[in-house]
């Protein structure tokens, strides 16, 4: 999943940024307000976790923002602000959750997870396609009992296919969404990794499962039980 970050405290971003790539998520951070929207316009995130005092343009303003034009981006307000009537007006301008500051990182984990969960599943954290399930608290993948041991960029290659699974993807969604906005489109590294998840799924007992349109994208499909 890519998330943007939208923090003017430059430690601070750094820290949480750095954490939540540790746990596989791509992540591309804004210092202002005016970056924050640049990097919605030109990117295509899961998440924003939105800070409100901010530089050049408010936070609040910037959740009014999208909100006039996108209901769909999750977006997880991370504020020094925390009196009531201050989550009452983020929560009405239109975001999905507040947190405020300081703050322990598992909760915002925790938080991210749950937010991430409700694009696809009412609250299990284990998904299942055939005899692959997928565990997106654990970050783990079995197939029957078997684990399969992916490499982060592997496993949110798969769990994005999980997420849209049965609906072809295109390799640039995939890019996106599994890398962060400086990674070179055009590297051989894409290919690579989805070579390796597959080869890994097919000795697992998976194969055929990541189906290729060729010039177009691909296509997690799981097969019917018994089949």
């Amino acid at each position: 999943m890519k998330l943007l970050l939208v923090e003017d405290e430059e430690l601070l971003s750094k820290t949480v940024a750095k954490g939540l790539k540790i746990l596989g998520y791509s992540v591309d951070c804004a210092f202002d307000g005016e970056e924050a929207l640049y990097l919605y316009e030109v990117n295509e995130y899961d998440l924003m976790i939105l800070d409100l005092n901010l530089p050049k343009v408010d936070g609040m303003e910037v959740l009014r923002r999208i909100r006039s034009r996108d209901d769909g981006l999750k977006v997880l307000i991370l504020s020094a602000r925390n009196t009531l009537e201050d989550k009452v007006s983020g929560l009405d301008e239109g975001s999905n959750d507040y947190l405020t500051k300081p703050f322990e990182f598992k909760e915002l984990e925790a938080r991210i997870r749950s937010l991430l969960r409700r694009n696809f599943t009412t609250g299990n954290t284990v998904l299942t396609c055939g005899c692959l399930k997928l565990d997106t608290k654990r970050r783990q993948v079995w197939c029957r009992e078997e684990e399969v041991e992916l490499t982060r960029k592997e496993f949110a290659l798969l769990e994005y296919l999980f997420v849209h699974a049965g609906k072809m993807t295109g390799a640039e969604e995939l890019i996106e969404h599994a890398w962060d906005s400086e990674a070179d489109l055009f590297s051989n590294s894409f290919r690579f990794h989805i070579h390796s998840l597959r080869k890994k799924l097919d000795a697992a007992g998976a194969g055929g499962y990541i189906v290729t349109y060729r010039g177009k994208g691909y296509c997690l499909q799981c097969p019917e039980e018994g089949s």
